[in-house]
């Protein structure tokens, strides 16, 4: 079986660094710890694989980051999941997530985009919500600034000292989420 682990982001030096990759962040450190070299995917995605657990039991897992903008994320990832024939059941989606506190992760399947383009583009494309989402706390914006502004901006000098022990954590969610399960996964992350 095979399981589709998307980062959702902005392509570009420019957005590398801000809230609103944290997803692909976390997809990075995936393919740190298993030392994988990305390659690209005619898919207009950047891509790269590797098994979770030994023998029979072990988890085939592509990870992938669209080098489409957010909000059109869709096309490139539901093409990517054609190509590797991967059912919507078997895709983990990894994004922001304005309402809940900086570093929290939640894991869910399913549910509404909740304003969130990228989850929107997913759906729309996949024609269903059915899919695992780890949701990657960044708070919100304090005071009047515009959330839209907040999740382009890189992440506080404060949030920055607990931010690997954060995407560590997400990687480590995703690990859970195909190893486990979501129940598990739900009491061991969502804090």
């Amino acid at each position: 079986m095979t399981w589709l682990v998307v980062g959702l982001g902005n392509p570009g030096a420019e957005y590398a660094a801000t809230r609103h990759n944290v997803g692909q962040m976390v997809v990075d450190v995936l393919a740190s710890q298993y030392r994988l070299k990305w390659s690209t995917h005619k898919s207009r995605t950047d891509v790269a694989a590797f098994k979770i657990g030994v023998g029979v039991d072990a988890e085939s897992v592509i990870i992938a980051k669209s080098k489409s903008y957010m909000n059109e994320s869709g096309g490139p990832i539901k093409a990517l999941a054609a190509f590797f024939k991967v059912e919507p059941a078997h895709i983990i989606v990894l994004h922001d997530e304005l309402d809940i506190p900086f570093a929290a992760i939640r894991s869910k399947l399913g549910g509404g985009d909740n304003g969130h383009n990228g989850l929107k583009s997913l759906t729309s494309a996949f024609s269903t919500a059915d899919y695992y989402r780890i949701r990657l706390g960044i708070g919100r914006p304090i005071g009047q600034q515009d959330p839209a502004d907040f999740v382009l901006k890189p992440f506080s000098s404060a949030e920055k000292k607990g931010q690997e022990e954060f995407l560590t954590r997400g990687s480590e969610a995703v690990e859970s989420l195909i190893t486990k399960g979501l129940g598990r996964t739900q009491q061991d992350f969502n804090n």
